[in-house]
């Protein structure tokens, strides 16, 4: 069973201040669990359900397991449902950043929604780097763990000065801008970094004056923008699609 001090521990990991001073973040729901066990990130202990228990003991057998009830879980979970299981983890670190094949770059994407769902399409598209901004939102926030449904164990995220670090890259930089050149028609690079902005804002200028090659996704509708997410994934189905045919 989950105690009282365990109990206000994982409550208290759902605030970015206690993970910065813990090192520490929260990982929740059967799905993201099963990746992180599949994973090497350092597992500091699991409260999950007997059921959960005995369906994944082999992948369990390594780790501090404190079982519990499912009435519990929901009492501690971020998660609107979650009666499976709760990890707690080391956040990692990771080696130095060095520039290659394509890269994510992140201006001050908000919404850990739509930074979780980014690092998931990263995954999908084979990036396995990301650069975030230091206003970028907080990647081991539990609503942006949830929706990466397991990529946050495969992508690895750099926090930098954005600006700095693309002026030391020596590749080309692509930025998305409503008046940019027609993605669908670009040349992308075999190696080359992505820029995404702001969902506001778009891309700062002092960002906006490092990049090389500004691309659209033309509209043939009425919306005025896409949800940045939405974007990024556009954008990068596009560059794997030419890449693929050069």
């Amino acid at each position: 069973m989950i105690s009282k001090n365990q109990a206000k521990y994982l409550k208290a990991l759902s605030s970015k201040k206690q993970r910065r001073l813990s090192g520490e973040f929260l990982v929740q729901g059967e799905k993201n669990i099963l990746e992180l066990l599949g994973s090497t990130l350092e597992v500091v202990e699991i409260y999950c359900t007997d059921s959960f228990k005995e369906l994944h003991n082999d992948l369990l057998s390594h780790h501090s397991v404190i079982e519990t009830t499912a009435q519990q879980l929901s009492q501690v979970s971020t998660l609107t449902a979650n009666s499976d299981a709760i990890a707690i983890v080391k956040q990692p670190v990771h080696e130095a950043f060095q520039p290659k094949g394509l890269i994510l770059a992140l201006d001050d994407v908000n919404d850990p929604g739509n930074l979780g769902t980014i690092i998931r399409l990263a995954d999908w598209y084979g990036v396995s780097d990301i650069l975030i901004s230091e206003q970028t939102a907080d990647v081991y926030n539990p609503k942006t763990i949830s929706a990466t449904m397991g990529a946050f164990t495969r992508v690895k995220t750099h926090r930098v000065d954005l600006k700095q670090s693309l002026q030391t890259i020596n590749l080309p930089i692509y930025g998305a801008f409503l008046g940019g050149d027609n993605v669908h028609n670009n040349n992308f690079e075999q190696s080359g970094v992505i820029v995404m902005g702001n969902e506001s804002h778009g891309i700062s200028d002092d960002i906006s004056s490092l990049i090389t090659k500004k691309v659209t996704i033309p509209s043939y509708g009425h919306s005025e923008s896409l949800n940045v997410a939405m974007a990024t994934g556009i954008i990068l189905d596009n560059a794997r699609r030419i890449l693929s045919n050069n």
